[in-house]
């Protein structure tokens, strides 16, 4: 205590802490004074007009207050709990555009800055918050539109490359952006329906609702015309079921359930995992024309989407069918933890002496092991004793590191004789976020190392080209390779550790890498990874962007790639989607603690159960 007309200042030195006590003096004080006699004017001025007051006006000013009390006490919940999420939620710290340049010059080409000058005259009119009826489901996302300038140049790729789909391919499956030509693969529309969750988070109401009314009225199941499984089913499927759960509009449900019973002829094999093919129209399904084998990726990557189905719909037959393939692979034989690439839907088992790898035909195996424990509340333990013996094996058997420089990378198990192939695929750049999401759960600290290490490799291979756009296949030097020695003198790279062969060079504008970097940003709040996000957009406008959209790249290893002409729908649904979140003020616009995200960056609610 002491006494009033004083106020106690503490001084820190190297030394040591002095405290000292300063009188107040009004040149130092900030503080605005109100006099007494002042107060008590006021006061007897208002008790004067009051006393005028008839009893009836007294009465009606009684009402109002009591009327306004009310409003505030209903509406206090809403604003403090808005509030809260505010202030805990909103982590970055905004800069003014001008001073963000001279720290970053290497961002103010002219290119970026006209971007920035547009979106700072046009981002406040993007800003419509979509229809969501909270009352009717306290999970459901609000979406507003981008509240970055980042954010707003993503919004302007998607709607490029929406414009250019609906001017030359509308209702295929793809357009081939440099030609105009359009491409079909499954005759379902994939690109609208595939990417209008992405238009429904970047608050795009014109985009949205075209789609949405193709999906309605022109998106049916009754050809008679083969496809893929696993493709439908995350790309159609989950697509279906995100949209339903983030409007509420049953007609998506709908579809939904109807494509999902069209599918569950896959699972009438004998042994129950399921055929690779399925005619929709006929309901009919069998094995590839090239194989009798199933890939192990594709057997075990429907889980969440059927499982969602039959959440949603209150039907278990989808669930129990899906759960079951989980359940059988489980009792196979591993090799700690590892899978081979093929099992067979006649006898239920793997291929003998397959390739093990953790890109492309393995990749999503392990990904929806930790992601159905999560999205079943984690109450599924032999899902997550898989999880964490794969996750243990990729630890001893397919992490190395490279020479000179040892950075982490993830190899493979070579087809017959099981020996180390150095090579990575792009696809492997999804275990980062996969990793980063296990720790985030509990899981041990290892695996953020593990992450952290592997993601910033994952970035060197975007670094390593003059496009800075990574390789579909990266290969990596060993101590004492010979082989890998004479392959680097002829297709040298930016770094000693990797290299490129030819085969390998091009690029399907794949999501994996971003896809991690949004999950660590979320986890971890580093804006590191938004900035590496940043290059690689940068690089996309480049090179990639074309008159009707973005082109796939034949060479990221020359300075004028050669176009290959096709715009995959997973550019819109998960590249744009996941560069867009993670340029995002709210790291939790799209709450891991809420939702899974499925193999095609649709996210699906987590159950209690």
């Amino acid at each position: 205590m002491g006494e009033p007309n004083t106020e106690t200042q503490i001084n820190f030195d190297e030394n040591q802490a002095a405290v000292t006590t300063t009188k107040w003096t009004p040149q130092t004080d900030t503080a605005i004074f109100i006099t007494d006699n002042g107060q008590s004017i006021t006061h007897r001025k208002i008790i004067r007009r009051w006393n005028r007051l008839s009893r009836l006006q007294r009465s009606i000013i009684y009402g109002l207050l009591i009327v306004f009390a009310a409003i505030l006490v209903f509406l206090y919940p809403t604003i403090f709990s808005n509030t809260m999420r505010g202030n805990t939620r909103k982590t970055n710290v905004k800069l003014p555009l001008g001073l963000f340049f001279k720290l970053r010059p290497e961002y103010a080409s002219s290119n970026n800055l006209s971007l920035v000058n547009e979106a700072n005259l046009k981002v406040s009119a993007l800003r419509n918050k979509v229809s969501v009826n909270l009352e009717e489901n306290e999970k459901r996302p609000l979406f507003s539109g981008p509240s970055t300038w980042r954010q707003y140049a993503v919004v302007q790729s998607f709607k490029h490359a929406w414009k250019g789909y609906k001017e030359h391919a509308w209702g295929h499956d793809n357009v081939k952006p440099v030609s105009g030509m359009i491409s079909d693969w499954f005759s379902l529309g994939l690109t609208i329906v595939d990417s209008i969750d992405t238009a429904y988070i970047m608050g795009l109401h014109e985009e949205y609702e075209e789609g949405k009314k193709w999906v309605k009225e022109e998106l049916v199941f009754t050809k008679n015309k083969d496809v893929n499984f696993f493709e439908v089913t995350i790309r159609v499927l989950g697509a279906l079921l995100t949209n339903y759960h983030f409007t509420g509009d049953e007609m998506f449900l709908d579809k939904a359930r109807d494509l999902g019973e069209r599918l569950m002829p896959a699972f009438h094999s004998p042994s129950g995992i399921p055929y690779s093919d399925v005619n929709l129209g006929m309901g009919t399904a069998h094995p590839p024309e090239w194989s009798h084998y199933s890939t192990t990726a594709e057997v075990s990557t429907v889980q969440l989407e059927f499982r969602e189905l039959s959440r949603a719909t209150k039907d278990p037959q989808f669930e129990m069918a899906a759960s079951a393939v989980s359940e059988k692979i489980h009792a196979l034989p591993k090799k700690h933890g590892l899978v081979p690439i093929f099992i067979n839907p006649n006898t239920g088992h793997f291929l003998p002496h397959a390739t093990i790898t953790i890109g492309a035909r393995g990749d999503s195996y392990y990904e929806y092991l930790l992601k159905q424990w999560l999205q079943t509340g984690k109450t599924i333990n032999y899902l997550l004793e898989d999880y964490m013996a794969a996750v243990e094996g990729i630890r001893q058997f397919l992490a190395k590191r490279s020479s000179p420089n040892k950075y982490l990378f993830i190899g493979e198990l070579s087809a017959g004789s099981e020996a180390f192939n150095p090579k990575m695929d792009h696809l492997v750049c999804f275990l980062p976020g996969t990793l980063a999401l296990g720790h985030a759960n509990g899981l041990p600290d290892w695996h953020m190392t593990m992450a952290e290490e592997l993601l910033y490799t994952c970035y060197l291979t975007y670094a390593a080209h003059p496009t800075f756009l990574a390789p579909e296949i990266t290969h990596f030097n060993m101590p004492n390779d010979k082989e890998s020695s004479d392959l680097y003198d002829n297709e040298a790279s930016a770094t000693n550790d990797m290299y490129t062969k030819i085969a390998d060079s091009h690029s399907l504008l794949r999501p994996e890498f971003v896809e991690s970097l949004w999950y660590m940003y979320q986890i971890t709040g580093n804006v590191t990874y938004q900035d590496w996000g940043w290059q690689i957009y940068q690089s996309l406008e480049k090179y990639a962007k074309v008159t009707n959209g973005y082109t796939s790249l034949a060479n990221v290893k020359v300075e004028r790639p050669v176009y290959k002409d096709m715009m995959e729908s997973f550019f819109l649904s998960e590249t744009l989607k996941y560069l867009y979140l993670l340029f995002s003020e709210d790291r939790y616009l799209i709450d891991l603690n809420k939702y899974v995200i499925n193999s095609e960056a649709h996210a699906l609610p987590i159950h209690r159960n």
